[in-house]
């Protein structure tokens, strides 16, 4: 381990962010850009060990950190800088001392987001150990491990202050995944119109991106329109905006004004609001039986017709002799099996018989034999991945099985796409889920000559790339438009500015094809700084490259919703109240599940999403929000920094 870093300046109230890859980046920028927070960096060292970060990803993300903040030079006895806009300590490994001189008994928020898992707990337990109080923000890609987690750290919070705020204990650690929030974005970018879901502690939102409509077409609006895309009827590819895109980029939460004037605009329209269970696999292999998954359908077929033929011969035996039906089906299985005496003497009809049920019984001896290799070959090869069938077309190409592309993944087979996956790793993450799926799976570097052919690329109808290398997913997406000009291809990218200029030159090359990036990082930074900010953040919806941010929180403290009725709460591109909680203050449950109402409360039970725009929100009332990550910094009295053209 690499000597303790110098201890740095007291400082009360900043938030502390430790990471070894862009995440930490994005979420230290979110913070300071859209929060104005005081945000220290603790970032591996470049000898580092801890998290294994390769020095040119690393010497990217600080690159990318140090355009959005001052970085404090690490001599002893340097102050801060006037700002106070962001700090950078530098650290091989997270040991006590380490987030001590980060200051984290001082610390509001401490956002632990790197790629291990065990390096992220074993953090948290040090962190909440140090400051009983800090409220922590912590990166895990196991689900199950993540709950038990958040329910061990809360109890450590109660235990340390039995009097803490149960609003208080609700964001006192939460376990974000940035691949669960990001594989609903990157599964909608393979079909267009897809479902946009938002499914958090109970709660579905439901989000459809609607394709610009024709002169004379009506489409659905929906409950509410959520953004007006770029996307037009003469221009369906859009301009896939951002930020700093100008007039080109999407209009978040557009007022009914400017929807009914933008007529001919993509738009996201929400769809529903619901409690659900979790999302159970589906697809056509949870729906075939046994025997569909023993044996091929062509066997199958063949089964079917030799025994149609045999209940034929018998039926035919049956009335052209006087024999019952049970003995003319039992004479015709012997001649099938060729156990019979010959028909010698008997009857024409009964020689011809005997011959057919003969020349049957030929025909069933390779069908058994196929049936019994193919059976042996089925338990032979349920460890195996399968092969891309010949006759495969219209599906989707997977290029990478991490934790995003194990995400997207699974998020595909609950849509019931089919998938082609593209690994080079055979042992890598998403390996035994796709096994496990029988997903069809080609092992081989992507960028070799002959891999994409095995997937069937000529035949797809999308691309996505999503290996952790953008070099590599550029590279597949160049390769897989010379093969099919009109592929639709999703990339993920991680700068900003580069997947501009890819954007544009790929449109500018193929005008008729659909070409889509995401950045993981920019999709989970704005849900992680929510969540840092103290706040129920549900989840994020993806726009072009924008990201809308759906939030719940207690109307009481801001004069923006308190006092007003909904269509007055409604703030046209900063937030948009969508659905209420119904359930009195003293009944609700953190997942905002549907509670019992109190007496004297004539509301019902659960969450009400069609709601009057005349009513009036009332300081108990808990609402939940669409927002822009402007809109919520405004909630919580925060003044963003005014956008910078020249800065990504």
């Amino acid at each position: 381990m690499s000597s303790l870093p110098h201890q740095l300046p007291p400082r009360s109230g900043h938030m502390i962010v430790c990471g070894d890859d862009g995440l930490a980046h994005r979420l230290s920028g979110e913070l300071r850009d859209v929060y104005r927070e005081q945000v220290t960096l603790v970032a591996p060292t470049q000898g580092g060990v801890a998290t294994g970060t390769s020095p040119t990803g690393r010497d990217r993300a600080t690159a990318l950190f140090g355009r959005v903040s001052s970085v404090m030079t690490r001599a002893a006895g340097t102050a801060p800088d006037a700002t106070g806009d962001g700090h950078v300590l530098e650290a091989s490994e997270l040991t006590d001392e380490v987030l001590a001189a980060a200051g984290v008994a001082r610390a509001t928020a401490v956002a632990l987001v790197h790629e291990d898992d065990e390096v992220n707990i074993r953090a948290a337990l040090i962190a909440r150990r140090l400051n009983p109080q800090v409220r922590l923000v912590i990166r895990l890609y196991n689900r199950k491990l993540g709950q038990q987690l958040e329910e061990l750290l809360d109890q450590a919070a109660v235990l340390a202050s039995p009097g803490l705020d149960p609003v208080a204990l609700d964001t006192s650690t939460t376990v974000l995944s940035d691949a669960d929030t990001a594989a609903p974005a990157l599964a909608a970018t393979a079909v267009a119109g897809t479902s946009k879901v938002v499914q958090a502690d109970g709660l579905l939102l439901r989000a459809v991106e609607r394709t610009p409509s024709r002169r004379g077409e009506a489409f659905d609006p929906g409950l509410c329109t959520l953004a007006l895309l770029s996307a037009t009827a003469n221009d369906p590819a859009g301009a896939e905006g951002s930020d700093r895109s100008g007039t080109e980029a999407p209009r978040l939460l557009p007022s009914e004004e400017a929807v009914t004037a933008a007529t001919g605009h993509g738009t996201v329209v929400l769809k529903a609001v619901s409690y659900s269970g979790p999302l159970l696999p589906s697809g056509r292999l949870a729906n075939r039986g046994p025997l569909g998954q023993l044996f091929s359908r062509r066997l199958r077929w063949s089964l079917s017709g030799l025994l149609a033929c045999v209940f034929g011969l018998a039926v035919a035996s049956w009335l052209t002799t006087d024999d019952s039906l049970l003995h003319a089906t039992y004479l015709t299985l012997l001649d099938l099996f060729a156990i019979d005496d010959p028909a010698l003497g008997e009857p024409l009809s009964r020689q011809i018989m005997q011959l057919l049920s003969g020349l049957a019984g030929l025909l069933l001896l390779p069908v058994m034999t196929a049936a019994v290799l193919e059976g042996l070959g089925t338990f032979r090869s349920a460890s195996a991945l399968r092969r891309p069938p010949r006759g495969l077309s219209g599906h989707v190409v997977l290029l990478g099985l991490g934790k995003i592309g194990t995400r997207v993944l699974a998020r595909l087979k609950e849509l019931d796409i089919p998938v082609v996956c593209v690994e080079s790793d055979p042992e890598a993450r998403g390996i035994p889920l796709a096994r496990r799926l029988r997903i069809p799976t080609v092992i081989g570097d992507v960028t070799e000559e002959g891999v994409l052919e095995s997937a069937k690329i000529h035949r797809a109808h999308a691309l996505l790339a999503l290996t952790s290398s953008d070099t590599t997913n550029l590279e597949a997406a160049l390769y897989a438009r010379s093969v099919k000009p009109d592929l639709r291809v999703a990339l993920r990218l991680y700068d900003d500015d580069f997947a501009t200029a890819v954007y544009r030159t790929l449109r500018a090359a193929h005008p008729q094809a659909l070409t889509r990036s995401r950045s993981v990082s920019s999709l989970a930074a704005p849900a992680f700084a929510g969540a840092m900010m103290g706040r129920q953040i549900l989840g994020a919806i993806p726009v072009e490259r924008k990201v809308l941010l759906v939030a719940a929180l207690v109307v009481a403290g801001h004069p923006q919703l308190e006092g007003r009725t909904v269509a007055e709460a409604f703030r046209p591109g900063a937030w948009r109240v969508l659905a209420l909680d119904a359930a009195a203050p003293a009944d609700r449950r953190p997942d905002l599940a549907a509670a019992h109402p109190a007496d004297g409360d004539d509301r019902p039970p659960g969450l009400l999403w069609e709601l009057h725009p005349g009513y009036v929100l009332r300081p108990e009332d808990r609402v939940v929000l669409a927002t822009t990550r402007q809109g919520l910094a405004e909630l919580l009295g925060r003044q963003p920094r005014p956008a910078d053209p020249a800065r990504p």
